[in-house]
């Protein structure tokens, strides 16, 4: 059995407009690297941080990643302990899901490291407890996808019942990053505590129809419901340029554009690489009209998870 292994976690995006809290998605090429050692003491510990984040918290209790692993080593009842160290790709407080991605790699990481084998839905509850530490409570819409792969949809967590839906091949998302940081905890402070009754139902109607659409791979179905009626209209006013970066894609024919978690990243959904180039321009442009820069990204949906990319023998067992 190896003592240390690697694993790379996808950037992700959360609500997908429709699907707050419930329905997220993958993102390709993107994504943090987490290693966890084998430790022969009853400890778990966070070893070097880098990358984009090299200021995330070291002590055990306020990162993400070792809050996971502590989560995974007491329910195993473990004696031995873990260390665990990230190459942040994703950029903090972007709404690509980078708290969540480094507990998802802690605890797959950590999981290969045991002697039984540990499904998706095993280590749902392990990574959320992670991914709590940075949202304040269990969110699944950004650690399921990285856990799962693809895009699904978390109908309930205890236990869990992660529902993949399937993606029509054209679709491809722009994901476009402003030069700004924005936390979930203060993007989720914005938010009303009620909701109308009206609004909840055709906001459930919009999820129906893109579900649906995303089974029959109707884009235009899809392009119809992909409408955030609830949360964005709250979130939006945190964005510089929010509404004319979102009328630049949905001029260009975006299927719907709308935010990535929590912010303040924006994603469009278009139907091909050609079609994604153009709308990934004209939303650059429009937040450049702002006097704000920006970073894009475009990705199909990938319908694998975090994956383990190196296992090896450690160097040392040192406590």
């Amino acid at each position: 059995m190896a003592d240390q292994v690697t694993v790379f976690a996808p950037a992700s995006m959360g609500n997908v407009a429709v699907g707050y809290d419930v329905l997220g998605g993958a993102i390709d090429g993107l994504g943090d690297r987490v290693t966890v050692r084998r430790l022969d003491t009853p400890t778990v510990r966070v070893g070097s941080i880098t990358g984009r984040a090299p200021d995330l918290p070291t002590a055990p209790a306020d990162n993400t990643a070792s809050v996971a692993l502590r989560s995974l080593r007491d329910a195993v009842g473990l004696d031995d302990g873990f260390e665990v160290s990230i190459e942040k790709g994703i950029p903090l407080g972007s709404g690509l899901g980078g708290s969540a991605a480094s507990a998802v790699g802690a605890v797959v990481a950590g999981a290969a490291l045991l002697p039984t084998s540990w499904s998706p839905a095993d280590l749902l509850p392990h990574a959320l407890a992670g991914e709590a530490v940075a949202s304040g409570d269990l969110h699944p819409d950004n650690v399921a996808p990285c856990l799962f792969g693809g895009l699904v949809l978390t109908r309930e967590m205890t236990p869990p019942d992660v529902v993949p839906i399937p993606v029509p091949s054209d679709v491809r998302c722009v994901l476009i990053r402003p030069n700004r940081v924005l936390h979930t905890q203060d993007a989720r402070a914005c938010l009303p505590d009620t909701v109308p009754l009206s609004k909840s139902v055709r906001q459930t109607a919009h999820l129906g129809a893109f579900v649906a659409g995303c089974y029959r791979d109707d884009l235009a179905l899809i392009g119809r419901a992909l409408r955030d009626l609830i949360v964005e209209p709250h979130r939006a006013a945190l964005i510089p340029g929010f509404a004319d970066v979102q009328d630049a894609a949905l001029s260009h024919d975006a299927l719907g554009c709308s935010l990535s978690g929590a912010g303040p990243t924006l994603f469009a959904w278009c139907t091909g690489p050609d079609h994604a180039e153009r709308v990934r321009d004209a939303m650059i442009g429009a937040f450049t009209q702002h006097d704000v820069s920006a970073e894009a990204w475009i990705s199909p949906i990938p319908s694998e998870g975090a994956r383990i990319t190196n296992l090896s023998p450690s160097d040392s067992q040192s406590p």
